[in-house]
């Protein structure tokens, strides 16, 4: 029977050359990558979690000082937890609802365009202020589902921004052209959710 003292070295002794051999591949990929720019991300898919995870970033970009504005296209709620915690920056974090609502609720197509396009006209304003170093442009991806911009009119604004600033979209069924254009982007999936099992939308969690 073999000694597990000598089982258990050559276990040691393999982990240790794969983490070698791991951290080598690693390291020439952080010494490829010294750009430094802005970036833009694209949260999407069908999944819970792409506003969510767009303002932690909100939360990591405050941890550096940096200044950040949020323009949401179709919330209309101002008593979400996000706001009402981001709002006690009011020095770092501008923060705007424009939105009014769910298509379903508004049944007013015309209304709802002329929404988005407010919210486009807001958040241009920051996309050209090298002020700030995060934008967030929460469900935006819904104004080109719906037809009430056009991704042709988006992705030159986002081009001509501040070098340095980042830029997060967030919503379903992202575009193939700003998929295409995006630096990072993370489709989030639906594997289960508490609502199809009758849990109404809990504070904290969803708002």
């Amino acid at each position: 029977m073999e000694d597990t003292t000598t089982e258990d070295n050559g276990r040691d002794a393999r982990h240790h050359a794969r983490m070698l051999r791991k951290k080598a591949v690693i390291d020439e990929k952080i010494a490829g990558a010294q750009e430094e720019r802005g970036v833009l991300l694209v949260n999407t898919g069908n999944g819970k979690g792409k506003s969510s995870a767009a303002f932690g970033v909100v939360a990591r970009a405050l941890g550096h000082g940096m200044k950040v504005a949020v323009v949401q296209f179709v919330k209309s709620r101002s008593d979400t937890g996000e706001e009402g915690f981001y709002r006690r920056f009011p020095d770092l974090v501008s923060w705007h609802v424009m939105g009014e609502g769910f298509t379903w609720e508004t049944q007013d197509r015309a209304r709802d365009a002329a929404v988005a396009r407010a919210a486009w006209d807001t958040a241009r304003r920051y996309l050209a202020d090298p002020d700030y170093g995060l934008v967030v442009l929460d469900e935006m991806t819904y104004a080109f589902k719906y037809g009430w911009l056009s991704v042709d009119e988006v992705l030159p604004e986002f081009a001509l921004r501040p070098p340095l600033q980042h830029v997060i979209v967030t919503g379903r069924a992202a575009p193939d052209a700003l998929v295409a254009a995006a630096d990072t982007v993370s489709e989030v999936t639906l594997v289960k959710h508490a609502f199809k099992a009758g849990v109404k939308a809990m504070p904290g969690l969803e708002f």
